[in-house]
């Protein structure tokens, strides 16, 4: 079955160059409203541009609809601002992606306080700014489809990217709850991870993976996870053409008691507590602990 976004209406952060663009693009040829939010500038979060401009002219050329916006993903009211220029001209907002991003790397030991804040800020608490935003709109129509953007780095780690890879972990935590949140509403929240060459990355990739990394390759997950069948609560890796899924596993664990209740019984146990074997996905906080009831009721 194809999918299709008529008389749907998105917002994609970030949307000037790159990722941003290419989900708008896809969006707005399969029948989407967009609204095409950038700052502009530099990928450290400085300088301005008309990027949101160009792209909005790029779709309006296909036939598609779009509008600009040039709001900071940081300003809450702007995207309360935001929101609402985009139910006045179309009635509704569908689709949210959280796409806005900036980089500052640095190995921890030479990062200032105000480049982990900064990045955090526009990452993580932009894009629960732009979630806000939606999600009064999206529980009133009984009907949402939310994305935020992690990172490989925020699952896995990578030297130089404390900051960065804070965020990103902190955002599929966020898609998480409000996956749980939203559920009742029809609201469905996913997480991708995508790895492009972007004005982000353009000069940590050889020139041979920058073109085999472009961002056309992640936009078919991207599309899927805000369409109307899409699943929720997902974490999903994409690059290149390769999709992935990613899970926050739960071993089965260890009870200890009487002396063995001890750091030297956690170590002595440790091949236990750590073995993979018949491991949980849990799709609640709650589930950890009723794992643990269950090793108390002897299950």
């Amino acid at each position: 079955m194809t999918i299709n976004f008529t008389d749907r209406v998105a917002i994609v952060t970030g949307a000037g160059g790159g990722l941003g663009r290419a989900y708008a693009i896809d969006l707005a040829r399969r029948g989407a409203k967009v609204v095409v939010n950038d700052l502009g500038g530099a990928r450290d979060g400085t300088g301005h541009s008309d990027a949101a401009l160009k792209v909005v002219e790029e779709i309006e050329a296909a036939g598609g609809e779009a509008m600009s916006n040039g709001g900071s993903v940081t300003d809450y009211d702007q995207m309360v601002a935001m929101v609402e220029a985009a139910k006045a001209k179309w009635g509704r907002v569908d689709i949210l992606i959280n796409n806005a991003g900036v980089l500052r790397d640095k190995s921890f030991a030479k990062m200032e306080p105000a480049d982990f804040k900064f990045v955090v800020d526009v990452h993580l608490n932009g894009s629960a700014n732009c979630t806000k935003a939606v999600w009064e709109t999206m529980r009133t129509q009984n009907y949402g489809r939310i994305l935020m953007t992690a990172s490989s780095t925020g699952l896995y780690g990578n030297f130089g990217q404390a900051n960065y890879g804070a965020a990103k972990l902190g955002l599929a935590g966020l898609t998480k709850t409000l996956a749980i949140e939203g559920a009742k509403n029809n609201i469905k929240v996913n997480t991708i991870a995508p790895t492009a060459g972007t004005r982000m990355t353009e000069d940590l990739f050889p020139a041979e993976a920058f073109t085999a990394f472009s961002p056309d390759k992640v936009a078919p997950a991207a599309l899927f996870l805000v369409s109307e069948d899409a699943p929720t609560n997902m974490i999903v890796g994409a690059g290149a053409g390769v999709f992935q899924a990613a899970y926050l596993t739960l071993t089965q664990g260890k009870l200890l008691t009487g002396d063995e209740l001890s750091p030297e019984g956690v170590a002595a146990h440790w091949a236990e507590i750590t073995d993979r074997t018949g491991e949980l996905t849990p799709q609640s906080g709650a589930e950890q602990s009723m794992s643990i009831l269950q090793k108390l009721q002897g299950k």
